[in-house]
């Protein structure tokens, strides 16, 4: 008689994210300092071990290395722990198009949400860290969760206000407000996480600058260096220090 084999039974984890091992991470949203900018900020401590659930796995992106593509199924969202990326996009003649740059605290992937595919491609300027939250648990714990629905609606909103933003950006200022306006953003967004709102360091360059901006390089370079000899910014290669915050909001607000 032919010997028995016993085959043991093939468990398949219940999500596995691309590029992404099988194990489940412990992750915890209560002790991380970044939480009330997060997708859990909105949710009180006695739902938060629940919330909790729905953050996956860490990965690390290095950078130069893409956390997802343009057209990719979307099936995650992303929530950024450490590290800074670029969201762009790549016209018919291959040129790249900046359509946002994001750092810790925020979410990348929102904008797969609505057509299933994700209408950009995530770069990490720096080495970075993401918590990996798949939308259908996200899904899942808002309909049990009331709390997590109302901030999950207000982080959707705060997407819709930022392009809107962009938009009037680029289709409204002068070169030297748009830079203005770009850097008072950037020191808003570092005071909420509990940096320098007049000291920090670029990790976008000049060109991904101009992209973001509408601006050609040569002209991002030559505010920079206005903005220098009048006294509003000191520029060493990418570190920034503003000098005059009520400078660039007058530049800002000049015509109003």
């Amino acid at each position: 008689m032919p010997a028995v084999i016993a085959l043991k039974p093939v468990v398949k984890p219940i999500f596995t994210p691309m590029n992404q091992t099988n194990a489940k991470f412990e992750v915890t949203c209560g002790s991380c300092n970044l939480r009330e900018l997060c997708l859990p900020g909105g949710v009180g401590a006695e739902d938060l071990d629940r919330v909790e659930n729905i953050v996956y796995a860490r990965k690390r992106v290095r950078r130069g290395e893409a956390l997802f593509g343009v057209g990719d199924e979307f099936r995650t969202v992303y929530a950024i722990r450490s590290g800074f990326f670029k969201m762009s996009l790549v016209d018919g003649d291959g040129r790249e198009q900046v359509t946002g740059f994001f750092m810790g605290g925020e979410l990348l992937g929102m904008d797969g949400l609505g057509s299933g595919r994700y209408n950009g491609t995530a770069i990490a300027l720096e080495d970075s860290e993401v918590c990996v939250m798949p939308y259908a648990l996200i899904e899942q714990m808002a309909r049990e969760v009331p709390s997590l629905q109302r901030h999950l609606h207000a982080v959707l909103a705060r997407e819709i206000v930022r392009d809107h933003g962009v938009m009037m950006l680029l289709g409204s200022m002068r070169a030297e407000e748009r830079l203005a306006a770009f850097l008072i953003n950037l020191s808003k967004r570092f005071v909420r996480r509990g940096y320098s709102a007049s000291d920090f360091h670029l990790r976008m360059t000049r060109d991904e600058i101009g992209s973001y901006l509408g601006l050609k390089l040569e002209t991002v370079s030559r505010l920079f260096s206005q903005f220098q000899k009048d006294a509003l910014i000191e520029v060493e290669q990418k570190h920034v220090r503003i000098l005059d915050i009520d400078g660039l909001e007058r530049l800002l607000h000049a015509r109003n």
